[in-house]
């Protein structure tokens, strides 16, 4: 059948799907949202494919770069597998291709959160352009930056007031537009191997802070472009002859300076009208870098690369056409959490102008067994008495930063059962919808709310959940980065050394930086992780009864109840719309952490 059609067919399944959920009011019946959504209109993006192989006076493609660092044929790039007997690729180009950096400027939730805040914040147009872009889209900004055409660097399109012409965006580009090929690069290799140290680990450097300083000479045909890398004896003439690009020693790049330029983000906020907040400061709406720099991590010498970019035990050749075998590399998959993310990537690649034919199975598995390592729970022994029973359960971060971590749209909940000695749920609290909506959580019935900490849990509505809730000025919960003054509640898991007290106590951070809401007076809440009791009435209970209660630590990075709020938007702003069609026809909602499992009587 020609492609087109299939696209075409594909298209109209998709809307009568998304149809069908808006009339039900949801995608799960047993959804009990208050949110009144508009008639989904399925649409769905339709991006174009990009030249990876792009080269430019300041940049090139990661195709560029692939050319050497990846291993087609399986036959040099390769280490011991952990199956005796196997191999593996370790191809630079490989690894990273399938990572949420590699796409970042395809990301179709990030589409929409930015779209959503053109819609809000029309008069801050250029102000959102520039800084939405300057993290998911680098290379193209940083290229506007040196062009000096930053007032024009733009997603999507807009229509001049004045003339009636349409600016274009990035979003409708193609692969013939310099621009459009630089900006879905995503997070490319010429990024990050370009950053100078100046200014590394300063709050000038955070919010996409980076320099980039380019060929020294500011001439191109010098080939004297840095490529920083971890080996102080590089292959410089070949390098050099092959891409334009001089490879240096840059062990500033190994370090987790060099990525807080995009993980540590901070907001001015401003007002509903878009003034700023006097005296409002800024808001710090990611601080994982500072999460790290105060936790046991960094006392260890565990770096940010450390875990999302695990060095290699065996040797392993660099480049498929030249080069000795390399120790201790520094392998490029950015480990994250975000496999329902991955699975879009996968499932929609036609409407997101991805090859179809890079393995997200793979990566998906591989950062699944990732953020298995991220946490460890345990069920604490408790006791069966009159009419009731008591147990605890102890969560242990095991990251260098606060989990989750990051955009306030993740969360991890516990999902505790309790059965009887025949098998009988006797009680359940976090049990998760198909929709993605968790039973009992306040947020997912009206997102305007948001379930408070808890120290101890006495009924199946109340259900632990770790996130972070943002709030506007007058103390309101707001899904809009740009509102945001405040977290009205942070009870993220602390890792191991960060102190919630000392950072109470300290003026040496910013005051949005910390644990806000109940758990601040949680005592059994700190770094390293927390303990939740449950004390729970089950009628007709005797001393000695048996029951088997079962833990579980689950992540979602989509938050069903910061959707529904975002989804209201979608019948005036396309790129929600299209989002809500891809995440009604996404069945992963959730991945597991870990689970315990004690037996009580």
């Amino acid at each position: 059948m020609n492609s087109t059609i299939v696209a075409v067919n594909r298209v109209i399944l998709l809307s009568l799907v998304a149809l069908l959920a808006a009339c039900d009011g949801s995608s799960d019946s047993g959804g009990l949202s208050e949110v009144q959504l508009p008639v989904a209109r399925g649409l769905l993006p339709s991006l174009a494919q990009h030249d990876s192989g792009f080269e430019s006076e300041f940049h090139s493609g990661a195709g560029q770069c692939s050319d050497c660092h990846n291993d087609e044929v399986g036959s040099t790039m390769l280490i011991d597998s952990e199956v005796p007997g196997e191999t593996r690729n370790v191809s630079i180009g490989t690894a990273w291709e399938t990572s949420v950096m590699a796409q970042a400027t395809r990301d179709p939730y990030w589409h929409a959160v930015y779209a959503s805040e053109l819609d809000n914040f029309p008069m801050l147009e250029e102000t959102i352009n520039k800084e939405c872009t300057i993290c998911h889209a680098p290379t193209a900004y940083d290229l506007a930056d040196k062009q000096g055409t930053l007032s024009e660097l733009r997603l999507f399109d807009k229509v001049d007031e004045v003339t009636g012409a349409v600016l274009p965006g990035l979003y409708n580009g193609d692969a013939g537009d310099e621009l459009f090929n630089h900006a879905m690069d995503g997070v490319t290799c010429t990024l990050c191997h370009q950053m100078e140290a100046d200014n590394f680990g300063t709050e000038a450097s955070f919010t996409g802070g980076y320099v980039i300083t380019g060929s020294p000479s500011g001439d191109s045909a010098n080939n004297d472009r840095p490529a920083y890398g971890q080996y102080g004896d590089p292959l410089v003439a070949s390098m050099q002859t092959r891409s334009g690009f001089l490879p240096i020693l840059g062990s500033h790049l190994s370090t987790s300076e060099s990525c807080a330029t995009c993980h540590n983000l901070n907001i001015e906020p401003v007002t509903p009208a878009g003034d700023p907040i006097e005296g409002g400061g800024h808001f710090a709406e990611q601080a994982i870098y500072t999460e790290w720099e105060q936790s046991s991590f960094n006392a260890e010498g565990i770096s940010c690369q450390g875990c999302h970019m695990p060095v290699l035990d065996q040797t392993v050749r660099l480049a498929n056409n030249a080069g000795e075998p390399r120790p201790d590399f520094a392998e490029h998959t950015f480990l994250g959490a975000n496999t329902v993310m991955q699975d879009m990537f996968k499932n929609f690649a036609q409407e997101l102008g991805i090859d179809p034919d890079l393995n997200f199975d793979e990566a998906i598995e591989r950062n699944r067994e990732f953020l298995r390592t991220s946490a460890q729970i345990t069920v604490i022994a408790g006791a069966a008495q009159a009419d009731g029973l008591n147990f605890s359960v102890e969560v242990n971060n095991q990251t260098g930063h606060k989990l989750p971590g990051g955009y306030h749209s993740r969360r991890v909940y516990l999902h505790v059962e309790v059965f009887s000695a025949t098998g009988e749920t006797v009680f359940e609290s976090g049990q998760i919808r198909d929709d993605g909506s968790i039973v009992g959580v306040d947020e997912d019935v009206n997102p305007d709310t948001y379930e408070p900490h808890y120290e101890v849990i006495t009924e199946p509505t109340q259900v632990q959940v770790y996130q972070s809730v943002v709030g506007d000025i007058n103390n309101n919960r707001t899904h809009s980065l740009l509102s945001g003054t405040q977290f009205l509640k942070d009870n993220r898991l602390l890792p191991n050394g960060l102190d919630k007290d000392a950072v109470a106590n300290s003026d040496e951070f910013a005051d949005s930086f910390g644990t806000f809401g109940n758990a601040l007076a949680d005592n059994n809440f700190n770094g390293g992780g927390d303990t939740v009791s449950y004390a729970l009435s089950l009628p007709d209970t005797l001393p000695g009864d048996v029951f088997t209660v079962r833990a579980e630590l689950r992540y979602q990075p989509l938050n069903f109840g910061v959707l529904q709020k975002l989804f209201t938007q979608g019948n005036r702003v396309d790129q929600v719309d299209m989002f809500r069609t891809i995440y009604e026809n996404t069945e992963l909602r959730d991945e597991f952490i870990d689970t315990d499992t004690l037996v009580i009587q």
